[in-house]
């Protein structure tokens, strides 16, 4: 449990260490002289050998796919946030004291983690492939490992309420249909599109640039959303948590 509650104190660090590991990918880097090319080629070439469409034509699928996880990746992140609040979602510490069960958590038990790493599959097109698959693989074990700290202190404090919801809610995969009825929760769309900068600046970056076909561009673009949001996150910091805010 200890491990658990260090790995989900610390869980920005490390999703970022592991994306800029993924980026560099030092192991592909070893094979040669050349830097390795982009999950993104790499790809639309297997795409494209196989005769299923043309190097364009795969490039552009590709890209879509990625700006299509992107997209979910923001608007899940944004519908969870304004569920939660922003003061939960970047608080260091568990939370349990209270189950939030409406807007996408009557779908899901995990919009956030999903959103996270639909967000590193959207930037793993970027990295080399064996950086890729690197990046995606522990960030889905990351999100297991937070999510099963989360589950363990919701149950402690929150007893039968918490499991009685978990037997009917998925952890990771979305149902179809609301699986709790909705609440009296109140979204707060304004806080939670302040707290979700990044994921949109990569929407937009990978929008308007992508078309460039230009790694460089988009890697840039990505920084700069990283950058803006920490810098809003600093002068629009969430509110301080009080006894009548939903946790979960």
């Amino acid at each position: 449990m200890k491990i658990s509650i260090l790995l989900f104190r610390f869980r920005r660090w490390l999703l970022l260490l592991i994306v800029l590991i993924g980026f560099w990918a030092p192991w592909e880097r070893l094979r040669g002289a050349a830097p390795p090319g982009s999950t993104w080629l790499f790809l639309a070439g297997l795409l494209s050998r196989a005769g299923l469409l043309s190097i364009g034509s795969a490039s552009i699928a590709v890209m879509g796919a990625a700006i299509f996880c992107a997209l979910l990746a923001a608007l899940l992140r944004t519908w969870g946030t304004a569920y939660l609040g922003r003061g939960v979602v970047k608080d260091s510490a568990l939370h349990g004291e209270r189950v939030v069960a409406d807007g996408p958590y009557r779908y899901v038990r995990n919009p956030l983690y999903i959103g996270t790493w639909l967000n590193v599959v959207a930037l793993a097109v970027l990295m080399p492939p064996g950086g890729a698959l690197f990046a995606v693989v522990l960030v889905a074990a990351l999100n297991g490992a937070k999510a099963r700290a989360e589950e363990r202190l919701l149950a402690m404090q929150n007893g039968e309420a918490y499991l009685a919801y978990a037997r009917r809610v998925p952890r990771f995969f979305c149902a179809i249909a609301a699986r709790v009825p909705a609440g009296a929760a109140r979204p707060r769309w304004a806080d939670a599109l302040l707290g979700e900068i990044y994921p949109w600046g990569v929407v937009i970056t990978y929008a308007i640039f992508a078309n460039r076909y230009n790694t460089t561009i988009l890697e840039q673009g990505v920084l700069i959303s990283f950058g803006i949001a920490m810098l809003v996150e600093g002068i629009w910091r969430p509110q301080a948590l009080t006894a009548s805010e939903p946790f979960r």
